[in-house]
C-alpha cells in the first residue's frame, strides 16, 4: 500500500487534474430536462363504444437493499477470511449516463453496466456514502465495500416507467439489473442532488422521486442548491447553498443529509463550514464531505481518515488524464494489491485487522479492534 506520505503527494496533483476536467466538462453540459415518459403499453382490440383500459404487466419484486445478517468474528475467523478493515475503499463518482457521450465524465449505460458487473464478480458489495462516512459497514465476510455515488441528480440517474418501475438505462435500473444477476450485489447508491433533482421542476414530482429512492434504501443527499464553486464564495453564501438544498430535501420527505459532495471538488474557506454551519435559522452537521478525486479512500476506521475531505475515483477508462486517476486503473491496482484493500469480517461490531496494523486505527475505535 502506498504510505500516507505518498498518498499526500499525489492527492494534490490528482485533485487539480480531476477538478479542472470536471469544470471544463460541466460548463458544456446542457440543462437536464424532464425524463422521457415511458412508452404506452400495447392495447388489444376493443369494442368501439368502450374505452380501452391499459393494465401494466405484473413486475417482479425488486431486489432488497437490506444489509446482510451479521456474524460474530473471532481472531481465527478474521484470519480465515483475510479481513483487513483498515484497507482502502473505492468510492466511485458518476455523472451523466448518455447513449452518446458528450463530455469526458459522461458514461454510457453499457459502460456502467459492465463496470458494476465486474465489481460484482470481483466480490464488491455496495454501501451508501452515509454508511461509509459513519463507519456503519455491513458487508459479508471476505467481501469488499464499494460506494457508488452519482452527482448532480441528472434525469439519467432515476425515472419511473409507465409501470412504476425504474426506467431502462437509468442508474437505478442498471443497479437493480446487476443485483438480479448477482444476488450478493446490494442495490444501493448515493445520489447527490441540486435544485432540480432528476430533471424535475415540479415540487410534487421531486418529492415522489426522492421518497421512492429513500424508501428503497438509496441515499439522497446534498450537492448544494446551485452547484457553485464553493472555494470562491463568502462563508455565508456557502452555508446558504447547503441549507437551501436541505430545505428542498425536507419538503420532499427525505431525512437531513449526512453527506455532501463538493461541486467540482472545490473546498470552501474555512474548510469546516462544509461539514457544519447554519443559515436562515437552519443548521447542518454532516458526517462526511466528499471530494472529486482521485484515489481510493482510507478506511473510516483509520487514524488519518479525514471525514471532511473523503477521496473519490471518477468512473472512466485509462486514457488521457485517467491513465492513473480513474476507476479502471484503481480497480486493477487493488486487484494486484489485495492486501491493501478493505476486506470485511462480516461483523459490524468489530474491526478486524492484522495485528501489525493496530497502531493505524483511530483511538475512538480501539475498543472494537479484533486483531489477529
Amino acid at each position: 500500500m502506498r504510505n500516507s506520505a505518498s498518498l499526500t503527494r499525489v492527492i494534490g496533483v490528482a485533485n487539480i487534474v480531476v477538478v479542472t476536467v470536471a469544470i471544463a466538462a460541466l460548463l458544456l453540459l446542457p440543462t437536464a430536462g424532464e425524463p422521457t415518459p415511458g412508452k404506452a403499453a400495447a392495447v388489444g382490440t376493443v369494442q368501439p363504444s368502450k374505452k380501452a383500459e391499459v393494465q401494466p404487466e405484473p413486475q417482479p419484486d425488486l431486489p432488497s437493499g437490506e444489509p446482510p445478517p451479521p456474524v460474530t468474528a473471532t481472531p481465527e475467523f478474521a484470519r480465515q477470511v483475510k479481513a483487513n478493515e483498515l484497507g482502502l475503499v473505492p468510492v466511485i463518482m458518476y455523472h451523466r449516463i448518455m447513449k452518446k457521450r458528450l463530455a469526458s465524465i459522461d458514461r454510457t449505460p453499457s459502460q456502467i453496466r459492465q463496470e458494476l458487473e465486474k465489481l460484482a464478480r470481483q466480490g464488491y458489495v455496495p454501501i451508501t456514502a452515509k454508511e461509509f462516512a459513519t463507519g456503519d459497514i455491513r458487508v459479508p465476510a471476505g467481501k469488499f465495500p464499494v460506494v457508488l455515488t452519482f452527482d448532480d441528480g441528472h434525469a439519467s440517474h432515476f425515472a419511473l416507467d409507465g409501470a412504476g418501475m425504474p426506467k431502462k438505462d437509468t442508474a437505478v435500473r442498471i443497479i437493480y439489473d446487476v443485483a438480479r444477476k448477482y444476488p450478493s450485489f446490494r442495490p444501493v447508491a448515493t445520489f447527490w442532488i441540486n435544485s432540480q433533482p432528476f430533471g424535475l421542476r415540479n415540487q410534487s414530482d421531486q418529492a415522489k422521486a426522492v421518497r421512492w429512492l429513500t424508501e428503497h434504501g438509496f441515499e439522497v443527499a446534498n450537492h448544494t442548491w446551485g452547484h457553485p464553486n464553493l472555494a470562491v464564495l463568502p462563508k455565508k453564501k456557502v452555508q446558504e447553498q447547503i441549507v437551501r438544498l436541505e430545505r428542498l430535501l425536507k419538503k420532499s420527505g427525505a431525512p437531513p443529509s449526512e453527506t455532501l459532495a463538493l461541486p467540482f471538488g472545490s473546498m470552501p474557506h474555512p474548510k469546516k463550514i462544509a461539514r457544519k454551519g447554519s443559515w436562515g435559522g437552519i443548521s447542518y452537521d454532516l458526517a462526511g464531505v466528499f471530494l472529486a478525486g482521485a484515489e481510493p479512500s482510507l478506511s473510516p476506521y483509520a487514524k488519518k481518515f479525514d471525514r471532511g475531505a473523503i477521496q473519490r475515483i471518477q468512473s472512466n477508462g485509462k486514457k488521457g488524464e485517467c491513465r492513473k486517476w480513474c476507476s479502471q486503473y484503481w480497480l486493477e491496482w487493488l486487484n494486484k494489491h489485495p492486501g491493501e484493500r478493505f476486506v470485511s469480517d462480516g461483523d459490524p461490531e468489530r474491526i478486524s485487522i492484522p495485528r501489525k496494523t493496530r497502531g493505524n486505527i483511530t483511538p475512538k475505535r480501539i475498543g472494537q479492534v479484533n486483531a489477529y
